[in-house]
């Protein structure tokens, strides 16, 4: 007779999020933030159109 014996163990269920669940409102630090991150955003793809890369190799 064995000394002990393993169990299984079934993982665990996955839930569905729920769909009618309302957003939080995001607070003033994170709006001041996505606010700087597009304006850096749009002034990093300015400077590429704007600054035109040269093909040659550099000597």
């Amino acid at each position: 007779m064995p000394a002990f014996t393993f169990e299984k163990i079934s993982p665990p269920v996955r839930r569905a999020p729920t769909a009618t669940a309302p957003k939080k409102p995001r607070g003033l630090i994170g709006q001041m933030m996505d606010r700087v991150a597009e304006r850096r955003a749009r002034r990093s793809l300015q400077n590429e159109r704007a600054t035109p890369r040269d093909d040659k190799p550099a000597e």
